[in-house]
């Protein structure tokens, strides 16, 4: 079956697999997951992640963190999808909770979290949000 979404097809996997408690998920790999899941791990979401075959082709296994026996991703939403892409510039990208939460950003730097966009004074595509 093909999927429309990749990005979004990752976000419900990990969003699934913590509702069910689950030590990890597998998802098909791809440039762009490697490098969403690069920020995750980097701003702590998640433990990490490792290449695994799926068959005949590519794929991650994702290891999901948890806190308390709660998940450390409390919410996970797509905000640019293929219908209504959604760019922002450096100094208006979105703040997610007080800056409690991160924004995942498309950038020409490459796939950065809001604050190292901010930082590097670059906007992009928002992708998704996490907290």
């Amino acid at each position: 079956m093909a999927v429309t979404d990749p990005l979004g097809d990752l976000l419900t996997r990990i969003r699934n697999g913590q509702r069910a408690k689950k030590d990890s998920v597998l998802s098909p790999a791809s440039k762009l997951r490697i490098r969403v899941l690069d920020v995750l791990q980097r701003e702590g979401y998640i433990r990490g992640y490792s290449d695994e075959q799926m068959g005949p082709a590519a794929g991650v296994r994702i290891e999901l963190k948890y806190f308390e026996g709660q998940p450390a991703i409390k919410h996970v939403a797509r905000v640019s999808k293929p219908g209504r892409r959604v760019y922002s510039g450096s100094q208006e990208l979105p703040r997610i909770m007080n800056g409690l939460g991160i924004t995942i950003v498309s950038t020409p730097n490459g796939v950065l979290s809001d604050a190292e966009a901010r930082e590097q004074n670059v906007g992009g595509e928002v992708l998704a949000e996490v907290f």
